[in-house]
């Protein structure tokens, strides 16, 4: 079964996701103006008008949160740890540029989110992918074929690796038995996700922020006081990237892929998933572009940010060959244990605990939004979607590290090309909607969306949503 799931990652990542997450991510960052780069600093604007919600929708600090909750997990302590011992310290080279990139086309499709969200059975606002490529594209067998993998990608294959990591990591530092930790976790997880979206968006508002600030806080700890090293890491990095000695061995289209899929599964930028976040939200400034600033500031703040900081403290713990045989969070556990003592692998356990748990209920949102897509708005199916996410935490808690990984790399590659099919599809709206958006804050204007002003765009939105009340 691994083998099989290995040779489709070799086709899907080897020869199709790589330039097709590259070619994306390149053509949003031309066609929107550099917008990462040219607004970086409008992402933080925008944020601080971010509590703002009613009763159609979460606030955009929530909306944020609850992305961050799905992409800050085992993808930031774990995936870097892979990314490292299999493609080399170049591999983090590659997550950088794969989140740059990433961070145009992750406002692309939060933005058409916002555009095409549309109203539940209880009012609230709900949308991502699978709405955006059945109203925008008129192809709701493609929004249905998107709909089954998020689900069996986020809904089940994400969480048994949360829930892998999560009891790896308590085993390692504290000897717990896994099966009770999986029983644990089962019990908290469940009373969360039946309380739905909101109650989700404020679990995960109060959780990821004081757990990536603890995290970065003895991050920067280790990166202080081992300061002077610090130009040599990067040099690595850069060296290894660019290095002939990768690319005589043979090395260096494993490391381009392995920074990319390790980049993809933490950042989720083209995937689709964090979209269904964008389109729950009720934005500041009340235009469907203010979500996709919001939504590229949570790539930034994932990759460049935490994952960097797991990769600065796995390089400055020394020789990487001390890790050989290790599972990803094992590795990050005694890199830190190297620099702060026997309480860092601790802390990192405590940490992923937070991260995975936060991510497993953000999984289980997505999943829930796009079930609802399937069973055209109807809720009732959610008791068996429940039931089958506490099911697959147990079961990714006993399973062997390497097939889950591996489980989770095909159900994420062939999501990510369904969604960057769409919206590459769709690019010339998200255009007009970044245009329309500029234009209003060039003059000074708070943006304001009127849908009749793009007239092939307004004939499309759900009724109802997006009018002038």
């Amino acid at each position: 079964m691994l083998s099989l799931f290995n040779s489709i990652n070799g086709i899907l990542w080897g020869q199709i996701l790589v330039y097709l997450l590259i070619g994306t991510g390149i053509y949003f960052t031309v066609r929107l103006g550099f917008i990462q780069f040219r607004h970086f600093l409008h992402t933080f604007t925008v944020m601080r008008s971010s509590r703002k919600s009613d009763s159609e929708g979460i606030s955009s600090f929530q909306a944020l949160s609850t992305s961050l909750a799905a992409r800050v997990g085992t993808g930031n302590l774990a995936g870097v740890a892979i990314a490292i011992t299999v493609g080399g310290p170049g591999a983090i080279f590659w997550m950088w540029v794969i989140a740059i990139l990433g961070m145009a086309t992750s406002f692309a499709e939060s933005t058409l989110a916002q555009a095409y969200k549309v109203h539940d059975e209880d009012g609230n606002f709900r949308g991502g992918p699978a709405y955006y490529m059945e109203r925008g594209l008129n192809a709701r067998w493609m929004g249905s074929l998107f709909a089954i993998l998020l689900i069996i990608a986020f809904g089940l294959v994400f969480n048994a690796v949360q829930a892998n990591s999560i009891t790896a990591a308590l085993h390692e530092s504290f000897q717990f038995d896994k099966i009770w930790i999986a029983a644990v976790l089962v019990v908290v997880c469940g009373f969360v996700i039946f309380t739905g979206i909101r109650g989700i968006a404020k679990v995960a508002e109060k959780i990821v922020p004081t757990m990536a600030i603890a995290y970065l806080a003895v991050a920067a700890f280790v990166v202080l006081t081992n300061i002077t090293e610090l130009p040599a890491i990067f040099k690595m990095i850069i060296d290894s990237a660019f290095g002939w000695q990768e690319a005589a061995g043979g090395a260096f289209g494993i490391m381009i892929m392995t920074g990319i899929q390790r980049g993809l599964f933490s950042n989720e930028a083209g995937m689709g998933s964090a979209a269904n976040a964008a389109a729950t939200a009720s934005p500041y400034p009340p235009h469907p572009a203010s979500q996709g600033y919001v939504q590229m500031l949570g790539v930034f703040i994932d990759t460049i940010v935490i994952c960097t900081a797991t990769a600065s403290i796995i390089l400055l713990s020394g020789g990487l060959e001390s890790f050989t045989g290790m599972g990803g969070i094992e590795i990050t556990q005694r890199a830190l244990d190297s620099q702060v003592g026997g309480w860092g692998g601790q802390f990192v356990a405590i940490a992923l605990l937070f991260f995975a748990f936060t991510s497993v209920i953000a999984n289980y949102s997505y999943a829930e939004t796009n079930l609802i897509f399937l069973m055209h708005k109807n809720t009732r199916g959610l008791i068996f979607l429940r039931i089958a996410v506490l099911g697959m935490i147990i079961f990714g808690s006993l399973q062997s590290n390497d097939l889950i990984w591996s489980l989770a790399d095909v159900s994420m590659g062939l999501m990510a090309i369904v969604n960057l099919v769409a919206i590459l599809l769709l690019s010339n709206e998200v255009i007009k909607l970044a245009k329309d958006y500029n234009q209003q804050l060039d003059a000074g204007k708070v943006p304001s969306f009127d849908r009749t002003k793009i007239p092939e765009l307004d004939k499309k939105l759900e009724p109802g949503i997006w009018e002038k009340k």
